[in-house]
């Protein structure tokens, strides 16, 4: 494991309290599974303490809590098949979220690919989902969302094992899965970055709250980790990870309205 430098990241304090009175005016869409649980959590902590940030979360998929403004959220599809998380979140654009929302996106979870996954299949299914509804929908602002990541496992033990895993060419867990996941990543980057709205999730994991990067090199190339710190169990956000993320796509978000 390496640390490169990188800028530290914005905060709230950064943004004016306009900026949040029109966030919260918004009406926007997010699907999602376990980590964006986390995610939606970690709302609400910074809601607790900062009493400028007054957003209207509700967790449903009817169409008709559009009729005023809310950061409305759902589960979308199932983990492990990407393309039915595309198939619901363009079900439901079709079925009444279509215009109504100022923005609308969803994000997959690490467990949607891992290392015998097809990188490449996955993106261009999404691809082609959402340029569809790009269409459709030119009144809706679309989010792209890079693919969350899992932190390697840590420890004597584990290093012993990623080493012997290496020199018999079997996949090492937390390294190869996260290798694809950079590989469909870094297809989101190169189709959508300085073209379109993307929110780089994996990228927001891998830095530390002191701006250095976790990064990792396999096979002469360099790949992210989420994180150690804002984890407790290797992949899903604690406390300090869900703030650390939410904040950011309050930020985000507050600079697409």
């Amino acid at each position: 494991m390496t640390e490169k430098a990188s800028p530290l990241l914005p905060s709230l304090n950064d943004i004016g309290d306009e900026q949040l009175k029109k966030l919260a005016n918004a009406k926007i869409y997010f699907g999602h599974q376990s980590v964006g649980y986390n995610i939606i959590d970690g709302l609400k902590d910074l809601m607790e303490q900062n009493n400028q940030l007054n957003l209207n979360i509700v967790e449903t998929d009817n169409p008709e809590v559009l009729s005023k403004p809310g950061f409305i959220h759902s589960k979308v599809g199932q983990n492990s098949n990407p393309n039915s998380k595309a198939d619901d979140f363009k079900d439901l654009m079709e079925k009444g979220f279509d215009n109504k929302t100022d923005i609308a996106f969803f994000k997959f979870c690490y467990v949607d690919i891992n290392f015998d996954s097809n990188p490449q299949e996955i993106f261009r299914y999404y691809q082609n989902t959402l340029s569809a509804l790009e269409e459709n929908y030119p009144e809706t602002t679309f989010v792209h969302v890079t693919m969350p990541l899992i932190a390697a496992p840590a420890g004597i033990k584990s290093t012993i094992k990623r080493i012997i895993k290496s020199f018999l060419g079997k996949p090492i867990y937390g390294y190869d899965d996260n290798i694809k996941r950079h590989e469909f990543n870094e297809l989101m980057r190169r189709t959508y970055e300085n073209r379109s709205p993307l929110f780089d999730l994996a990228l927001i994991e891998s830095i530390q709250p002191n701006g250095k990067q976790i990064e990792y090199t396999r096979n002469g190339k360099p790949f992210y980790q989420l994180y150690p710190d804002y984890t407790d169990d290797g992949g899903h956000l604690n406390k300090e990870g869900r703030k650390r993320i939410a904040e950011q796509l309050i930020l985000f978000l507050a600079g697409l309205i």
